[in-house]
């Protein structure tokens, strides 16, 4: 039975040169290098210790690499694994192996590192297992010169008893790098197959298992094929563990597994086609000319080294031998198709039909599945209870979605998919504010017919007494302060539980002239005053049924639903309110009978449940991950029920000003134009995590610009700018590069790859960083306090936004106004202090004009832009599942890219 070693007795030293003084460069191994890092440096997959684990990029000696295998091999007793990516070097005379360094020289081996030695010591250690995987090109030039018997004994080289020889091609035929890919064409597939693992494989992968896999998906694109080796039965040694593994039953059933790739690929054209099999080992190298090297740079660049911070994700029991030459190859372009992958057709008049069904069907725009259809229970499950079913006291996205089954606000989100759900429409109010004074006075009149679930009429008294209570943070604290900070940023007001007035509605910001008319006197105009209006928060509350702090276990219902029962941390279920009334509520189509949440921990138990149709959705949905998420894209089943949408959420780095050299600008804009961003989406995920960051202003925010592209990041598809970012750094005085931190949560897994990927290309320009892990649980404590990042010499922070609500008062402001600067719990983590940038938000917060506000923001986002203080990465998404029984599906931007709740029905 395969079985993984022991973490805490291996070591692993990860290996790769890109950059060449006198070779053809091969850019896509230092991908390899990052990628193969975070693909397999996962917990779940293995959980190396950080201090067990090696990176050596570009060597410019043989010695430091020998160094540090020599190191690793003599800590080492269970497994030692070492990686190496770059040309091949053979010399002609002996057959013997050079390993490719960044100052080799063609037809001169004794410039590369002799792979003999590199075994010797190897095998000096004290390791039970040793494992190398070579991923590297011969000289097609030399091996011209070579029979088939002198290239056999050059591949018998790399072998050591007990190990497992993969070879990416059986001759110099192919390209090891395909052009305008990111990683060498075997190791890619590698990559592939250790993220999403095999839907229907054994929950380890051994080394046969990955050749079969790796040979299908090499051979379904037309690839050359690879070949194996094996001694000593080591093909049934563990690779990792398989990404997609469920239990027996979990979910339906996936596609039949087989080693044989799939039958129904068809073969390239060619006149030898391909066999059904991967066939046994057969090495007949053929001559091939070799072409002209590219020109070199100015001369090898020194080794840089890092820390893994992940361990690798089981010992890697195999030799990987790519016999090729990085050469531009025709076939592998497909013209129907732009650079971006995506479809450059032009939209006509006619708007073309929606599916009805399908993978990303409910994020495309349209309503899926539409009926009237009442009836039926509606069934959730989540992994978390609520902050709060409290509307006073909640902040979690996934609870304001819910709660508008039995709250409701003066004004709400349009029921329409996409960005035409960030209308504002008339709920409880007849309809949108008159707006007076200056834009400091809004008046609503309430809809006549409104009632609370004992069927009474909700008054405006109702609804000022439920926002007062935001100002009980001493006795419910919880959820958002905006309200508060808008109506009394002196915070003047003590709240209802402290109120002296008679009638306990003291809040003198509110009046409410009779039972229908509500208006509220800001001290300063705000133009999103109905935005912060449209959240939970501002939801009725009667008074006579306010049990304070026991209110979230029991909220009186002035929706279509009420609360039937509820055991904290276990279930929920909402049933049918007979007092509300259709034609008093034109947002919500109430049409289940019943609404149920089930509660559970067990994350992999509710997605089995999921999949296998005992509940509709998931009631946070904040995306599938892991085997979750290679199980359901794995199979054409379950993605058909996949929608990604946007989510409004930013990632981005802070790069703090306080922290020398970056608070010179020409050193943050070094970092700006070195950071890889495609490789950095690549590290968290894929084209699923999201789209490619320009700036910081994400599209669900009114004012921002699809086409402004400040530092080339859309036009260099993600790519680096290496001479911009090395004229920048002459410029701030740092030719060299310089030293910093990248701070990063330790408690999200995805994250600490991402600072890898950034790490990896800011040193190609000599920026040195060293990653730290900062405890997650105290991470917004410790980035929140501008002397500890400079004491720590946090440099660049890795950090998420999201707004509260889609205005850039909401998503900018905190990141940018100066004046959100404070001691602790600081938001402007990049420490940005302009005073354009500050008039620029009390301009646009006091505008009523949406568009006018927008260009405002525009011109902020350019500022934050010159300024360099941020480096933006990626407008995120989420994978979601919706199951089959759902009706009026759709996702909707101010619900974070979730499903709007209260438009779905059932069907039986």
């Amino acid at each position: 039975m395969a079985v993984l070693p022991d973490p805490s007795a291996t070591r692993a030293v990860l290996i790769g040169t890109s950059r060449y003084a006198h070779l053809e460069q091969i850019p896509a191994v230092a991908n390899n290098l990052s990628a193969l890092a975070a693909a397999l440096c996962a917990p779940g997959s293995w959980g190396l210790a950080p201090e067990h684990c090696t990176v050596i990029e570009d060597p410019a000696t043989a010695v430091e690499v020998l160094e540090a295998i020599r190191t690793a091999a003599e800590e080492a007793t269970d497994t030692l694994l070492v990686y190496f990516a770059g040309h091949g070097l053979v010399e002609p005379r002996r057959g013997e192996l050079f390993l490719g360094l960044t100052g080799s020289i063609q037809h001169r081996s004794y410039t590369g590192l002799p792979y003999g030695t590199l075994r010797d010591v190897v095998l000096d250690g004290r390791a039970g297992r040793q494992v190398m995987l070579l991923d590297c090109c011969f000289s097609g030039r030399v091996l011209g010169f070579m029979s088939a018997a002198s290239a056999e004994a050059v591949i018998d080289q790399v072998e050591i008893e007990g190990t497992y020889l993969l070879a990416s091609v059986p001759d110099t035929s192919f390209a090891l790098a395909p052009p305008g890919e990111h990683h060498t064409a075997f190791t890619g597939e590698l990559l592939r197959l250790l993220r999403q693992g095999v839907p229907g494989g054994p929950e380890l992968l051994d080394l046969d298992t990955v050749y079969a896999q790796v040979y299908a998906a090499l051979r379904a694109k037309g690839r050359p094929l690879p070949q194996k080796r094996d001694r000593n039965t080591a093909g049934g040694l563990a690779l990792a563990r398989n990404a997609a593994w469920a239990p027996p039953g979990f979910g339906p059933p996936p596609p039949p597994y087989d080693h044989e790739p799939a039958a129904s690929v068809p073969s390239p054209p060619g006149p030898v086609p391909h066999p059904a099999m991967p066939p046994m080992p057969t090495w007949s190298p053929m001559a091939l000319p070799s072409p002209a090297p590219l020109p070199a740079p100015g001369g090898a660049s020194p080794g840089r080294r890092r820390a893994v911070t992940y361990g690798l994700a089981g010992a890697l029991f195999v030799a990987l031998v790519a016999a090729g030459i990085p050469l531009a190859m025709s076939w592998m372009k497909d013209s129907s198709k732009d650079g971006s992958g995506h479809n450059t057709s032009k939209s006509s008049s006619t708007p073309k039909p929606r599916p009805t069904s399908g993978n990303n069907a409910a994020a495309e725009g349209g309503v899926l599945n539409p009926s009237t259809q009442p009836g039926g229970t509606l069934k959730f499950i989540s992994k978390d209870d609520a902050d709060s079913w409290d509307p006073q006291r909640s902040y979690y996205g996934f609870v304001w979605n819910f709660s508008r089954y039995y709250a409701r606000q003066l004004v709400t989100y349009a029921p329409k998919p996409g960005k035409d759900g960030t209308e504002l429409v008339p709920d409880l109010a007849e309809r949108k504010a008159e707006v007076t004074d200056g834009g400091k006075t809004y008046t609503y009149t309430l809809r006549p017919g409104i009632t609370w679930e004992d069927g009474t009429a909700i008054t405006s008294q109702d609804i000022k007494y439920g926002i007062e209570r935001i100002w009980a943070q001493d006795d419910i604290p919880g959820g958002p302060t905006f309200i508060q900070e808008t109506l009394d940023p002196g915070l003047t007001y003590k709240g209802p539980y402290k109120d002296t007035s008679k009638d306990k509605l003291g809040l003198k910001a509110i009046r409410t002239p009779d039972d229908r008319t509500i208006v509220f006197k800001l001290p300063k105009a705000n133009g999103d005053f109905e935005r912060m209006l449209a959240t939970p928060s501002a939801s009725p509350v009667k008074k006579t049924k306010d049990t304070k702090g026991k209110y979230q276990e029991r909220p009186f219902s002035s929706g279509p639903y009420t609360f039937e029962s509820y055991e904290p941390g276990t279930s929920l279920e909402l049933v049918r309110n007979p007092e509300w009334k259709r034609s008093s509520d034109p947002i919500r189509t109430a049409l289940p009978e019943r609404i149920t949440v089930n509660i559970s921990s067990n994350e992999q138990t509710n997605t089995k449940s999921l999949f296998a149709g005992d509940y509709d959705l998931d009631l946070e949905s904040s995306g599938l991950t892991g085997a979750s998420l290679a199980q359901a894209t794995g199979s054409s089943g379950l993605s058909a029920r996949l929608d990604s949408p946007s989510n409004g959420v930013l990632m981005f780095a802070a790069l703090p000003r306080s922290v020398k050299p970056l608070d010179n600008v020409h050193c943050r804009k070094a970092v700006l134009y070195a950071a890889d961003r495609e490789n950095m989406r690549t590290a968290a995920g894929g084209p699923r995590t999201g789209d490619i960051a320009p700036h910081m202003l994400p599209p669900t925010i009114a004012g921002s610009d699809s086409s402004y592209d400040p530092y080339g990041t859309l036009e260099n598809k993600g790519k680096p700018d290496t001479e911009k970012a090395e004229a920048e750094l002459k410029a701030c005085g740092e030719p060299g590069g310089f030293r910093t931190t990248i701070a990063v949560r330790n408690n999200r897994p995805a994250d600490m790859p991402v600072a890898m990927s950034l790490q990896a290309s800011l040193r190609k320009v000599g920026i040195t960083t060293e990653v730290a892990q900062v405890d997650g649980n105290r991470f917004s404590e410790t980035i929140g306090a501008p002397a500890t990042v400079k004491k720590k010499k946090y440099g660049i922070v890795l950090y998420r936004w999201l707004a509260d609500y889609p205005s850039g008062q909401s998503f900018l402001q905190p990141l940018a106004d100066s004046r959100f600067l404070r001691p602790a719990g600081n938001l402007n983590i990049a420490e940005l202090d302009d005073p354009t940038v500050d008039d620029l938000f009390d301009a646009a917060i006091a505008e009523q004009d949406p568009a006018k506000a927008g260009s405002d923001y525009a011109q902020i986002n350019r500022r934050i832009s010159d300024s360099a203080a941020y480096l933006p990465i990626l407008f995120q998404k989420s994978v979601i599942w919706r199951g089959s029984r759902l009706t009026n599906v759709y996702t909707s931007e101010p619900w974070e890219g979730r499903y709007d709740y209260v438009s779905l029905g059932v069907s039986e």
